[in-house]
């Protein structure tokens, strides 16, 4: 979700007739996610947007997910995405370096009423996983690409079996197919797809939706 070292433009790569009829096939969106998409727009703030937001509450609730970690919330927008798939007792972990996204993020919980299953955390993603204990059932990373390696070998370890980690961002915009000489962000989610494909523990899969979305099953 962070919008640090992210190439300029737009975030798909695909044909922008396919991408209008995807767009045209879910049902009317919420209008807490209509908000927050005009507010994303305004301020030129990356979000996943609706066709990765359906993929993200799918996943959750293919792994019926009781326990969710997302790295790099933003002001929420993905996270409600997230708790829409969490099982009744569910609860969704959220942590951002910016405390203004927080308070966004938090009043969207609470116009939403998921309030009491979300905690929010204002810190580095790499230092909340080091100090967090316990396994989670779906993983879904958005921070800063440049940290994606160094975050790979901490995420691991707090993924159950048979759960689900998602990544945003993995085609970067092409940049990983074409970029030479490539910049650091551009080698960083090279050598994080390079871990993910390379891991025993792991099946992987990118979708080639919107800017890329990494769906890895820990085995």
């Amino acid at each position: 979700m962070s919008g640090q070292g992210r190439p300029e433009g737009g975030l798909t790569l695909l044909p922008a007739s396919v991408e209008a009829y995807l767009q045209a096939l879910p049902a009317p969106a919420d209008p807490l996610f209509a908000e927050l998409e005009a507010r994303a727009a305004e301020r030129g703030f990356p979000i996943v947007g609706p066709l990765v937001g359906r993929l993200l509450e799918l996943c959750a609730r293919l792994v019926q997910a009781h326990r969710i970690l997302e790295l790099g919330s933003g002001f929420g927008y993905s996270a409600l995405w997230l708790a829409r798939g969490l099982e009744r007792d569910g609860t969704l972990l959220c942590v951002d370096v910016s405390p203004e996204n927080a308070a966004l993020a938090g009043e969207a919980f609470r116009r939403a009423g998921i309030a009491d299953k979300v905690r929010f955390e204002v810190d580095d993603a790499l230092a909340l996983l080091d100090r967090t204990s316990g396994l989670f059932d779906l993983i879904f990373n958005d921070i800063d690409k440049e940290q994606y390696p160094a975050a790979f070998p901490k995420i691991l370890p707090r993924l159950r079996r048979g759960g689900l980690l998602l990544t945003d961002n993995l085609l970067w915009q092409g940049r990983v197919a074409t970029e030479e000489p490539a910049a650091a962000s551009t080698r960083a989610v090279r050598e994080y797809t390079r871990l993910l494909y390379a891991s025993p523990e792991l099946l992987t899969i990118i979708v080639p939706l919107r800017d890329g979305v990494g769906v890895s099953l820990r085995r």
